[in-house]
């Protein structure tokens, strides 16, 4: 039979593991990191970052809170039983609320953060590849015509918001998709950026000649607090039924 692993042993282990542990979840931070770096397109690091940042920082957490409480089981002047079930019981407490404090700040605070990010992102001037120099942001109004009738639709109801970047000097466009619930918003109640849209409702059709009504159900998910708030949908555009210039 072989003998039960000595405290020196456990503790040399336990030192490898979470070595490896605090590696692992480093090189996970690097890769995003490099990746994200990588990238020279403005429309792409913000979609990365926005697909992956607060999941890779979730992820990295958890494999760091993994291997703190590994190290700090090595922490012990016995090796018993019942020291090994009552230090393994409150390392797993203790993580278990670390881990939870860790995630509210990335679900509740850190997006407050990020969107400063995404926001530099997404109004940083493009630049054109035909002649080198920075385009034009197209207004709400001066991009409809660049937009198919199905684009103008999705716009009007806040679904998806196109932004067109214009080179005037040879009329190049670039057309940039997002989402128009893409991010939450600043709740008023509890003051988290976690009031979300959970319904809509088109009151009013648009038309060429009248607005159109929309009116948008809200629900924090951090307190619960909701509200609703009515928008003018803009008329409908005669360009809407013409071609879009090449």
């Amino acid at each position: 039979m072989q003998d039960p692993i000595s405290l020196v042993e456990w503790n040399e282990i336990a030192s490898y593991i979470s070595i490896g542990l605090g590696a692992v979840a480093i090189l996970i931070v690097l890769g995003y990191s490099m990746m994200l770096s990588s990238m020279r397109d403005a429309k792409k690091k913000y979609d990365y970052i926005n697909k992956n940042e607060i999941n890779t920082l979730w992820v990295a957490s958890i494999i760091i809170l993994a291997a703190i409480s590994v190290i700090v089981n090595t922490i012990s002047d016995e090796l018993t039983p019942i020291m090994i079930g009552v230090r393994a019981f409150v390392t797993v407490m203790m993580a278990l609320i670390v881990g939870v404090i860790v995630q509210n700040l990335l679900k509740f605070y850190y997006p407050f953060y990020i969107e400063k990010r995404l926001k530099k992102l997404r109004y940083k001037p493009r630049i054109s590849p035909k002649t080198g120099k920075p385009m034009k942001l197209l207004s709400e109004e001066e991009e409809d015509v660049y937009l198919d009738e199905g684009m103008q639709a999705e716009e009007d109801v806040f679904s998806i918001d196109y932004d067109v970047w214009i080179d005037e000097e040879t009329g190049y466009t670039k057309i940039e998709k997002y989402s128009g619930h893409l991010h939450a918003d600043q709740c008023p109640e509890c003051n988290y950026q976690t009031l979300r849209v959970v319904k809509e409702e088109l009151l009013e059709e648009p038309s060429h000649s009248s607005e159109g009504e929309l009116e948008k159900y809200y629900n924090c998910g951090y307190c619960g607090y909701k509200t609703r708030k009515t928008f003018r949908v803009a008329k409908l555009s005669e360009s809407s039924t013409e071609e879009a210039p090449a």
